[in-house]
């Protein structure tokens, strides 16, 4: 090509936002005049360089405002702690398929047992597969409600967290909130349901979750909305952290005198 060509060549690429194939297309071109590719040829390859980079840029862009805690995650997870029946669930919701249903997912389980880790390495999954995840705790997100309550700016909050496939509430119940704290929560769950899911993590089994939003009515609606379409992961598990430590300890003690 002279160099008018390939100064408009570089300028189309650069207004389409292609910048692989504009980073690229000189080495591939050489490469398929030496093995005489056809131009389909040739051009298969620049277009799928260029949809694996838009891909991983894709996939690095949506974890990092995810907030998940990327530590946590499928291969860092023990499944086989998890019963028969979880471990299955488990199967079905990497899958994904409950998004497009609006489901909802609720992990209870006493503290240690793997309920925020479990849902993280799903939640990183699920990215992983195109879809996108917020993380966030409980209180934090109930902090972001009020503020914008306050401010007038709580309908435009919701509907930004429309964009996000799901969102994963850590540890509701774990802090004790006033009542206006909880008729917001109440409020975003009223607003999520049916239009996206949420997936939520607590110690507190639903007998307990009066002590969340004060009264009987408004608990009773906010556990029918989530439970109307959801999946319930039960994790009586022991605590992994305790279990951990117990096993560090272990390895750490020098055997006795003589001990062989």
């Amino acid at each position: 090509m002279t160099r008018t060509q390939t100064a408009r060549l570089n300028t189309g690429l650069k207004t389409l936002r292609m910048a692989t194939i504009r980073k690229s297309y000189r080495e591939q071109a050489d490469l398929a005049r030496q093995e005489t590719l056809s131009y389909e040829t040739y051009l298969l390859e620049l277009v799928e360089q260029e949809c694996e980079t838009r891909t991983h840029n894709r996939i690095q862009r949506f974890l990092r405002e995810s907030k998940l805690p990327l530590e946590k995650n499928l291969d860092t997870f023990d499944r086989k702690r998890l019963p028969a029946k979880v471990n299955g669930l488990v199967s079905t919701l990497l899958g994904g398929d409950f998004l497009d249903r609006s489901e909802n997912v609720l992990a209870f389980g006493n503290p240690g047992s793997g309920k925020t880790h479990l849902l993280c390495a799903i939640g990183q999954h699920l990215i992983h597969e195109g879809h996108r995840v917020l993380f966030t705790p409980c209180n934090l997100l109930v902090q972001q409600l009020l503020l914008a309550k306050r401010d007038l700016d709580l309908p435009r909050l919701l509907k930004r967290w429309d964009r996000y496939d799901t969102l994963i509430l850590d540890d509701i119940g774990y802090v004790q909130h006033s009542r206006e704290e909880m008729e917001v929560l109440f409020a975003f769950l009223s607003h999520r349901y049916e239009r996206g899911s949420i997936m939520i993590t607590s110690n507190l089994p639903f007998s307990k979750w009066e002590q969340i939003f004060k009264d009987e009515m408004t608990t009773a609606a906010a556990i029918d909305r989530l439970v109307h379409h959801c999946v319930i992961l039960e994790l009586n598990l022991p605590s992994y952290r305790l279990e951990h430590s117990k096993t560090r300890r272990k390895g750490n003690v020098k055997p006795a005198e003589g001990a062989s």
